[in-house]
Parts: C-alpha cells; structure tokens; sequence
C-alpha cells in the first residue's frame, strides 16, 4: 500500500514571507478588534522580515493565515532591563535587531479568535523555543498583554496583587496563565510599555522563558548552528490501553480523546495506541459476530475514525499513531492498517506486512505491500505493526529511508507471544541504533472473536550503548495495567552512537557481501 498523505486541508507553521503582509494585516485586525490597538504597517511588517526572516512565522490553515509571531535577536542588557514597546522594537520595525545578541525578544503573537481551539499560540511559540535552542541563545524575554487588568483591577489593591494571584494560580489570566503553563517567569511590571492598550492600562508583563541548553555562562564565545532546526529531543507517550465493553462509537472516542488530551498535557509530540484496539466498537454487538461480519461491521467506522484521530492531532498539537485497524479495501482485501495522523492535517497509511497465521485465519487478512517512512516534525518515522517487527529487514528498510524512530503498536494474547515481539523489537532498535516504541492492549472482551484476552507490557527501547539507559529501556509500564509511559529521546543520541559508538552496526554493514532488495509491487489502488 502506498504510503501516501491524504489531500486533506493542513495546518502548517513556517517562517513569515513579504506576500504573507497583507494576510497578516487582516489577522491583526480579527485579534484586536475592540480593543483600541492599531494595525502593524505594511511597512513595518515589511521591515520585521527583511531585517530577521528567521524569527518571523505564521500558522496557515488552507490557505488562510490563522496566526502570527514576530522575534528578533537583542543582548540581554537591553531586554533584561525596563523598557517600553516602542523603545525596543525600533517603533514596531525590529531595528533593535543584534545578530550577536543572547536573547530572542517576543514582539508580537496574534491568533485568530477563530481557530484558538488548535492551540495555535503554543506551536508559535514551540518554533521560537526551537530557534532558540537552535541559535544557542539564553532564553526568550518580552513584555506580555494583561488584556483582564482593566476589568479585574477593581477587585485588587495593586497591580501586583493581582500578578501574584495569577501566578498563584487563584485567578485566570488569558495571556499571563498560557505563558506561565509555558514554563516563563514573571520578572516585573513594565509601565507604560504599550499606551494604547487600554485593556491592560498601557501595562506589560515582564516575563522570561530560560532555554535549559543554553552554553554556560563562563563561555566567552557563543557558538550558533545556522542549519536545520531539528529539535533537541522528541518526547514519546505509549498507551497501554484497556479493553472494555462500549455501547457507542462516541463512547470509543471520548476514552481515545481522553488519553490524547492527556499526553498533549504533558507536552507529547507523538501518542501511540495499540493494534486493534479499535475491535473494542465489536463489543456493541448483542453476540458475537462471524469474522466476515466482524469486519463489515468495522469497516463502516473507518472513515469516521481517521476523521475523528486528524482531527484529535491537530487540535491537541500532537502527532498521533493510531494502532491498526481492519479496513475492507474497495477491491474487497482486507488490510490491517495503521492511520498515522499528523499535527498539520496530514493523514498517512501503513499496511501490516506480516499478517500472523492468527488474523489470516479469523479476519482473512492479507498483507501490504510498501513499507515507507514518514516524514513528520520531528524527523522521519516508521511503523511495524506487531508481528512485523519480527522480521529484521523491515525495520533495516525503514532506518535506510532515515527513520529514527520505529513505532509498533502490537496485540498479544499471553506473555510469550508478547515476549517474541518485546525481544525483537529490542533487538531492532540495537542492530539498527534507532528508538522503538511499543503499544499493547489489556483487559479482555467477551464475545469478540481472537480477542478475549490481552497481555501487554507497553514500552520505550533504545541501543544499549553509553549514550543511553543502561539496560536500553528509556520507558516500561506494569503489565496489563492502563496507563501511559513517557521518554524523552535525543535525536543526536542516535547520531552519536551510529558514528561514535562502541559499536556502529550501521555503518559497519557488508555492503560488499550482502544485500536486501525490495521490489515495487502494485499499489493499491492497481490491486
């Protein structure tokens, strides 16, 4: 099957251009209306991304820009001490800009009131944080709105007060709560920052974000990368998700939201389920069905499915590996199919290629024919569905197309037949320095056929080299337990091992004695 993204509408972060300064004026005016605050100039918008390019961004929902951030470069003299808005920015032209500068300074960030439920603040902010990181800088400083000082002041003696009862947690602050969930510190008060808005009584809040891998303070050079922007490290969630009983398709979803919203919390950029959780929905029928009715009744939810998880990705900001699902293919195969739903609006498909003899023989599964990798965020992916992940030249076909990361959402009846995948998928991410991540199901469901009883023991794996965990184990969970596991993987880890390692199982292949070759078969829409 054709690894291919859906022609859906997407929603994509990328740096600011001059034909994007008519759009962005518009967005100004639908996120400002009402409150008294002008318009950025063509001009000024102009001079914003031609003096740094690179700290410019806007977030594009099908054509439409939906959201807009400004940042430039400045020493730490200048953004560390009492300012006004017009004083730093050059009068809103980025003139202050220093290319030698520590600090990123946050000029202006603007959401349409539209699109606020994708969390369109918190990913231009992510590609600030990133900049940062990747520009070596100390941190991000910049003076934030109190748009509800003006209507809450009257409850307070001070100003101040009503800071500390935001920052207590006591009172909610549109803008100051975000930023304090975004991991910045108030460092003061800055009177008269921005005279025209009224809503926040001309005040900004002074805040600080420090970047935690900035170069130590005793280094007398600065080094900046002004390559690609790779994030430093990706942090993975693993479901291990319960089998129950459901009585409605909409029941399934809310526990599918609930763990997708829950690892978007803590920060995930993937979260992963496991294979066939969704025969959960066969759990609504009063008796159990034939495989040839289990799998009709499956395949009238598979659309519904993929809308529902594109859209869980999108406005949770995290990138979701659907475990696998049986879909009847239009020609009549049945395929085991993971949907892998990105944070744009990209929806990809991967094939078990391996179906077990256990599926040919309930479900008449057959298995795909392409193995890709996936380009996302954070780098390319692949997916092993399970049993896959038993077959070495699979997942040494995906590190070759420069995946890092190899996703195995799995389903076991018993521990042996877990252990199998749990060694091998260990085993692959030795032989291939790479990061496999796991996802099983537990609990049981009665009257669903080939799935009355689970084991798993949902895990992180890394090479077992000095780079990582001692035992190659970044993340485990207690078997047949729901719950979620977390890691935080370094992608230079990888890098480090492949050319540095005490052994470097990649680089020091036989290419002169040995080969894999991959055919191209037909796709599916030939089959």
């Amino acid at each position: 099957m054709p690894n291919t993204a859906a022609t859906v509408a997407k929603l994509v972060v990328r740096n600011a251009t001059p034909r994007d300064i008519p759009a962005i004026r518009e967005l100004f005016e639908r996120a400002y209306a009402g409150s008294g605050v002008s318009s950025y100039t063509a001009a000024m918008l102009r001079g914003q991304i031609n003096t740094f390019a690179e700290g410019q961004f806007v977030a594009e929902y099908e054509g439409r820009i939906i959201g807009f951030c400004s940042s430039f470069v400045v020493n730490g003299d200048v953004a560390l001490k009492p300012h006004t808005w017009a004083w730093i920015t050059g009068g809103g032209y980025a003139t202050r800009h220093d290319p030698n500068g520590d600090y990123l300074y946050g000029m202006e960030v603007c959401v349409d009131p539209e699109f606020r439920g994708l969390r369109i603040g918190q990913r231009l902010y992510d590609e600030r944080k990133k900049l940062v990181q990747a520009w070596a800088l100390k941190g991000i400083v910049y003076g934030g709105r109190l748009p509800t000082l003006a209507a809450a002041l009257s409850r307070y003696d001070s100003i101040e007060a009503y800071v500390a009862e935001v920052e207590a947690g006591r009172e909610k602050d549109p803008v100051l709560t975000f930023q304090l969930r975004n991991d910045f510190n108030v460092i003061g008060l800055l009177p008269n920052y921005w005279s025209e808005d009224s809503q926040s009584l001309g005040y900004g809040i002074h805040l600080l974000w420090r970047n935690p891998q900035a170069p130590d303070e005793a280094e007398a050079v600065h080094a900046k990368s002004y390559g690609g922007r790779l994030m430093e490290t990706v942090r993975v969630a693993t479901v291990q998700y319960q089998q129950r009983r459901v009585t409605s398709f909409d029941e399934f979803l809310d526990m599918v939201r609930y763990f997708v919203d829950v690892t978007a919390d803590y920060r995930a950029d993937f979260c992963v389920f496991p294979e066939l959780f969704t025969l959960q929905l066969l759990s609504m029928e009063d008796q159990e069905l034939s495989p040839a009715e289990a799998i009709e009744a499956l395949t009238r939810y598979t659309e519904p499915l993929k809308t529902a998880l594109r859209d869980m990705a999108m406005r949770y900001n995290i990138n979701i590996i659907g475990g696998a699902h049986p879909t009847m293919m239009p020609n009549g195969r049945v395929e085991n199919i993971c949907y892998v739903c990105l944070r744009d609006g990209e929806v990809h498909e991967q094939a078990k290629i391996h179906p077990t003899p256990n599926e040919v023989y309930w479900w008449n599964i057959e298995g795909g024919n392409e193995l890709a990798a996936i380009n996302t965020d954070c780098g390319p992916i692949g997916v092993l569905i399970c049993y896959d992940s038993e077959f070495p030249e699979l997942a040494r076909h995906l590190v070759d197309q420069g995946a890092n990361m190899i996703f195995v959402p799995f389903c076991t009846d018993e521990r042996q037949s877990y252990l199998r995948v749990r060694y091998c998928c260990q085993a692959r991410a030795v032989e291939n320095q790479c990061y496999v991540i796991m996802s099983g199901n537990c609990g049981n469901l009665p009257n669903v056929a080939n799935m009355d009883i689970q084991y798993a023991q949902s895990c992180i794996l890394t090479p077992c080299d000095f780079p990582f965990a001692r035992d190659g184990i970044a993340a485990d969970t207690t078997p047949n337990v729901e719950t979620v596991a977390f890691a935080d993987l370094r992608l230079e880890a990888l890098r480090e091992a492949r050319y540095e390692g005490t052994v470097q199982n990649l680089k020091d292949r036989r290419h002169d004695l040995y080969t894999t070759v991959w055919k191209e078969l037909a796709t599916r829409d030939e089959r």
